[in-house]
């Protein structure tokens, strides 16, 4: 349904679940009966049925229609990660604006009279790079600190708990607002920490500024050894997954509600995999079953939107942390009931039915998808390589050895590491092994600017085989970021290359690096294009649309013949694509990054390896996020 639309149906809608939000401050309390296993708000028995929406995955604009279609799916409150490193780009320095600006998102939520389960981490892990941690912890921390009692650790949380939860505060239910739920960590017990003292510092932390406006909750895995780790005293216990996990709570603590806070309607996918799917029948019969038992329960994700630039994270599904390497995608639709664009798909529908015939909602106006925009085929010009100066931002490092991503004090994009190899380095038998320790998250490798192959993080692949030509002169290694792991033992994940790098038996150095965080392309503007391009390289073009529309419609970025790299739309930072690698094909595009007729819009594709011979980019109507899979 159209926005406006969507004005009037929550107009309509009524609150079935509690009291009016805005009731008076005095009367106002959400608590536990553990006698009763009920919540209750206000001194009355309360229910709720929530959905995960990330305020950081959706233009400010768009936060509204969001709310309003989980609203008249019949959930009655919204589930929330905060992102620390959205909030905290660099220490002490803080942004609440835009995209950033939770309080406002609080109040679009109260203003649908819906309640906020609120989880503040400090980690949340949710798929986003290093787990929503800001990626300079990894310079102010001893290793092996994140998420325990470390002093230095908590020094920094301290310092940012203060600023968010003293602007929360007033927005917690006992002071007149909608949180009446709040997190303590996430998760713990899937950390291999299993730090006590932490949990009870970080618990009396909260405690400090929630007081009993809210109730302390943990969210931990369906397995005992995570109750183990992860539960701490005073706190409720919440479960993951599904309705047989509830004994898990029942045998913790002395009775209470059922809580399952992550119910799964979709799953996470990652490059190089197929697209993972969640059949609605089984949501739905779920669903039935909690419902029967009187469960609180979290969809996630109601509505998962998109990893805009380089904030995709990554997971590994091996024992050890260079190898196993799984980054995810751009798009973070998650199969959810809301798509990627925010429109209802057949599982909406199913829930919503679901809900209206266990009388959970009493509005029967459904939303309807939004028209998209075909906007056609555009070509673009080649206009620099990364090898040149021109397109080196920043002022290259000289190192008798590699220097990290976080040595150099860059967070995102690229580093490149260039040597020049000596004779004495040259006078060896080829081919010869070229050896990299660690590669993280993925290396292409060129003599005098050539490309000659690729290691990857994902296939553990740390040695190639060269034949070294006598007037070779430079050897580059261009490392990609990836995306930081956000989930597991591994989460320390600092990239780059780190060991000494072996021309067979021989250490090579030393080294210059050039960083390419591509934080912006503005300064493209004034690169004039070129007709041949040495890759990596950027390509440029500026287009009208046409003036059929006057409104910008959304719409999807085709990426097809193009191989890896990033794209950026009037300066915004569309994401990676890499459609050679799949299931991901196309980029969703919110309208409001394009610029209607007279406006001028410009499209930058950075790629790595092979653009397509046309040089064509199309924007198409439907989106293509289950393309094939190359390994």
């Amino acid at each position: 349904m159209h926005l406006f639309a969507l004005c009037i149906v929550g107009l309509l809608i009524a609150s079935v679940f509690s009291n009016v939000i805005n009731s008076p401050t005095s009367e106002r309390t959400f608590v536990i009966d553990h006698e009763k296993n009920e919540f209750l708000k206000d001194g009355e028995v309360f229910r709720y049925v929530s959905g995960s929406l990330h305020y950081f995955r959706i233009p400010q604009p768009y936060w509204k229609d969001r709310i309003k279609k989980m609203k008249a799916a019949g959930l009655n409150a919204v589930t929330t990660y905060v992102e620390w490193s959205l909030h905290e780009p660099f220490p002490g320095m803080y942004n609440f604006e835009g995209i950033a600006d939770l309080e406002y998102f609080i109040k679009l939520i109260k203003d649908e009279n819906m309640y906020i389960i609120l989880r503040p981490g400090p980690y949340i892990c949710a798929e986003r790079d290093f787990g929503g941690f800001p990626y300079w912890l990894l310079n102010k921390t001893p290793k092996k600190s994140l998420r325990t009692n470390n002093s230095s650790y908590r020094k920094y949380v301290s310092i940012w708990f203060n600023v968010l939860m003293t602007k929360l505060k007033p927005y917690l239910y006992g002071n007149g607002g909608n949180i009446i739920m709040v997190q303590v960590e996430n998760e713990y017990g899937s950390y291999y920490a299993c730090d006590s003292q932490y949990k009870l510092w970080l618990r009396d932390l909260l405690k400090g500024y929630v007081e009993n406006k809210a109730v302390l909750f943990t969210i931990d895995g369906c397995g005992q050894s995570y109750f183990d780790c992860g539960y701490i005293p005073e706190v409720y216990a919440t479960v993951d997954f599904a309705t047989e996990c509830f004994n898990l709570m029942k045998n913790i603590q002395n009775g209470g509600p059922l809580v399952n806070s992550e119910f799964y309607p979709g799953w996470l996918s990652h490059w190089q995999e197929p697209l993972a799917v969640v059949r609605s029948i089984d949501v739905v019969n779920q669903m039935k079953n909690m419902l029967a038992l009187n469960a609180s329960f979290s969809f996630y994700m109601f509505h998962g939107g998109t990893n805009f630039g380089f904030t995709s994270g990554a997971n590994t599904n091996d024992t050890t942390e260079n190898s196993g390497y799984l980054p995810q995608l751009t798009s973070y639709d998650y199969d959810a009931p809301l798509d990627e664009a925010g429109d209802p798909t057949e599982k909406y529908f199913m829930i919503k039915k679901t809900l209206e015939e266990a009388k959970y909602t009493t509005n029967y106006l459904s939303p309807i998808p939004t028209p998209k925009g075909a906007y056609g085929t555009f070509h673009v010009q080649p206009v620099v390589s990364f090898f040149e100066k021109v397109a080196q931002r920043i002022k290259p490092v000289i190192s008798d050895v590699p220097l990290s991503f976080e040595d150099m004090d860059i967070n995102t994009g690229f580093l490149m590491y260039e040597t020049i190899l000596t004779n004495d380095q040259k006078k060896i038998i080829n081919p010869v092994n070229l050896t990299i320790t660690t590669v993280r998250d993925r290396a292409i490798i060129y003599l005098d600017q050539v490309k000659v192959g690729t290691m990857t993080r994902l296939k553990g692949n740390t040695t190639m085989i060269l034949n070294i030509d006598s007037s070779v002169q430079k050897l580059s290694i261009l490392i990609e970021n990836q995306g930081r792991i956000n989930y597991g033992d591994f989460l320390e994940d600092r990239k780059g290359i780190f060991d000494h790098v072996l021309l067979g038996n021989r250490i090579l150095s030393p080294w210059k690096m050039t960083a390419y965080p591509l934080n912006e392309t503005s300064w493209l503007s004034s690169v004039k294009p070129v007709e041949n391009v040495q890759l990596p390289a950027f390509y440029r073009t500026q287009f009208m649309l046409s003036e059929n529309y006057t409104t910008c419609l959304d719409t999807y970025l085709d990426t097809s013949g193009w191989t890896k790299g990033l794209a950026f739309l009037n300066g915004v930072n569309l994401g990676r694509y890499w459609p050679l690698g799949g299931p991901q094909v196309t980029l969703y595009v919110p309208g409001l990054f394009l610029r209607p007729p007279p406006g001028i819009n410009t499209l930058v594709m950075v790629e790595l390896e092979s653009a397509p011979q046309n040089l064509s980019v199309k924007f198409i109507d439907t989106p293509n996020l289950n393309g094939s899979i190359t390994l």
